[in-house]
C-alpha cells in the first residue's frame, strides 16, 4: 500500500489512512532518512486518535507515552537512534512493551532489527524532490 501526502495539509488524511493501514497490528517500525517526517507523522496520528499530550520525538528518553482519556488508549512512541546495540532495548524492557498489547510506533528501528518480532509492521517514508512524502506500507 501508498499514501501520498502533498504537503503538510494532507498531513491528517495520510495519518488517518496510516492508522487503518495498521488495524489492529501493534507493532510498527517507521523507516526514513533523519528529516524525513517519522515524527511528525507520530504527532499527527497522536492528534487523530486524540492522546491527550502532544507527541514528540522520543530522541533522548527512548520512549514516550501517550494516554487517551477521551479512549482509554495507551500507545508508546520509540526513537532508537541513540542505541548502540539490541541488549540496550532490553535494557529498557522492550519485550514488556510489545507484549502489552499497545500499539508501539518505532523509529529507527535499523538499531534493534535483529530482534524486531516477526509480526512487524514495515512502514517506509520517502521525501520525494518536490518534497512531498511518499508511504510504503
Amino acid at each position: 500500500m501508498t499514501i501520498t501526502i502533498s504537503d503538510i495539509e494532507d498531513l491528517p488524511r495520510a495519518a488517518v489512512e496510516l492508522l487503518e493501514a495498521i488495524g489492529e497490528r501493534r507493532i510498527v517500525a517507521l523507516r526514513g532518512k533523519m528529516g524525513a517526517g517519522k515524527t511528525t507523522l507520530v504527532a499527527e496520528m497522536m492528534r487523530q486518535l486524540k492522546m491527550d499530550d502532544e507527541a514528540s520525538s522520543p530522541t533522548f528518553a527512548i520512549a514516550n507515552e501517550y494516554h487517551s482519556s477521551e479512549t482509554g488508549q495507551t500507545v508508546y512512541h520509540f526513537d532508537f537512534y541513540r542505541l548502540e546495540s539490541s541488549g540496550e532495548a532490553y535494557d529498557i524492557g522492550i519485550e514488556d512493551y510489545w507484549d502489552s498489547g499497545n500499539l508501539c510506533l518505532m523509529e529507527w528501528t535499523e538499531n534493534i532489527e535483529d530482534i524486531l518480532p516477526e509480526d512487524t509492521l514495515f512502514v517506509e517514508i520517502e521525501e520525494l524532490p518536490d518534497h512531498s512524502r511518499r508511504i510504503l506500507i
